[in-house]
């Protein structure tokens, strides 16, 4: 018996993710042939993989048919974590294996309740999660968990997290209690970092930062003291939501922060009497992965009682809620595995030259690209009509600067001052044919 026969019947073991078998996924490691015994190890991106034991019994299966074979021994394993940045001083963060932001530029659009939930969900699943409620000026996990009278105990230099559900929690509410918190930026910055980097979390899986509304001090400190694996925005389909959804993608792009993706909460309602599903706020959802050139996780429903978070045991908020855990752990492992190659974009005089991965390439005029900017200033949200009049665009725009965000799209700053635009590979795709 060979290697290449055993690595050829473990080809038929296919992620259902991303569409290709675990062999040139790289997910074999040290492959062992002994008389009949076959001895490796599966590492999968992440230990959360919903898959796994489908993965193990398969992978059994098919090399246990294989002639000569005794016995085999399957060890299931995960890609060692990302080095965490050098500190001079203590940092907690070390043993987290992945660091995820719940954010939302604005406030009231229930990011503090799906942080909740999503912790929960995982939490059931059987990982070890932790919770940080980020927002020093409005802190909400007390009042979800209804944890108002918590005592917080310390270390030596660190604090101890509350147990709750299962979870390591720490909230600045616990902290503070009724007291308002009256400081400013620099004491703010120094608080989030030593709540961040000094509260003892331990070994988790994940840890999940309920981050406050905006891109102020708070989150830039945050993405400058975590190495932050991703980042899931919020948003509801109001149009005053959605205004501010391109500000928060920015602000994480700038850090290098990937965006996963976008949660429509408060997505519809399901009638009690014809069961229909009503869009109160509109049916964006398409209008969300055009705009901004991202997945959407998740749409979450207006259901009753759903910022307690002990309806995670509710079948209708455990179903999307789910799914948004498993959305989470499919993109978290998509970018711990080397991607292909991306498009490229680059300014000249009067247009942009794009490169496409297949070894296309296009130019567009600048004129016609900054005329087809769908941000908030330039179409309204409501009726999608085009409120940028064409004729004022000056003829001889230039660009300015160009900002990659992630894999799907690129921003653009112009020479007439615009800069909110977020144009996707896609949307630049359909302009080129």
């Amino acid at each position: 018996m060979t290697e290449q026969q055993v690595l050829d019947a473990l080809r038929n073991v296919v992620d259902p993710d991303f569409g290709r078998d675990i062999v040139s996924l790289g997910f074999i490691k040290d492959l062992e042939i002994n008389d009949g015994d076959v001895r490796f190890t599966v590492e999968l991106t992440t230990p959360a993989c919903p898959v796994r034991e489908r993965f193990k019994a398969q992978c059994e299966q098919y090399v246990a048919n294989l002639p000569g074979v005794r016995s085999v021994a399957v060890k299931m394993s995960a890609m060692a974590r990302r080095s965490q940045p050098a500190q001079p001083e203590i940092n907690t963060l070390e043993t987290v294996d992945t660091i995820i932001a719940v954010s939302s530029c604005k406030g009231g659009v229930g990011k503090s309740t799906i942080a909740a939930l999503l912790a929960r969900a995982m939490q059931q699943e059987g990982l070890a999660v932790g919770l940080l409620d980020a927002d020093l000026f409005g802190p909400s996990l007390p009042t979800l968990f209804n944890a108002h009278d918590v005592d917080i105990y310390t270390t030596g230099d660190t604090l101890l997290p509350v147990e709750l559900y299962g979870m390591k929690v720490m909230s600045f509410g616990f902290l503070l209690g009724d007291s308002p918190a009256v400081m400013r930026g620099p004491m703010v910055s120094g608080y989030i970092h030593q709540v961040l980097t000094r509260t003892l979390w331990g070994d988790l899986d994940y840890l999940l930062i309920d981050m406050p509304p905006g891109t102020g001090d708070i989150q830039l400190t945050i993405t400058q003291r975590a190495k932050l694996s991703g980042a899931i925005i919020v948003t509801t389909p109001q149009a005053l939501s959605l205004a501010d959804v391109a500000k928060g993608i920015i602000m994480f792009e700038k850090v290098d922060v990937p965006v996963l993706g976008l949660v429509e909460n408060m997505s519809y309602f399901v009638c009690d009497n014809c069961h229909k599903k009503h869009h109160i706020f509109g049916a964006n959802v398409q209008l969300l992965r055009g705009r901004f050139g991202l997945d959407i996780l998740a749409e979450i429903p207006i259901l009753p009682g759903i910022s307690n978070t002990d309806s995670i045991v509710s079948a209708e908020v455990l179903e999307p809620i789910r799914e948004l855990a498993q959305s989470v752990h499919r993109e978290i492992g998509k970018r711990r595995i080397e991607s292909g190659p991306k498009p490229s974009v680059t300014s000249a005089p009067g247009h942009l030259h794009i490169r496409w991965p297949d070894g296309a390439e296009s130019d567009l005029p600048n004129l016609r690209v900054r005329a087809s900017c769908s941000c908030a200033r330039c179409v309204d949200e409501y009726t999608g009509e085009q409120l940028l009049v064409v004729s004022s665009i000056p003829p001889d725009i230039e660009v300015k600067e160009i900002q990659p965000l992630g894999n799907y799209a690129v921003n653009i700053t112009w020479s007439d001052g615009h800069s909110s635009g977020i144009y996707s590979w896609d949307h630049l795709k359909r302009l080129a044919q």
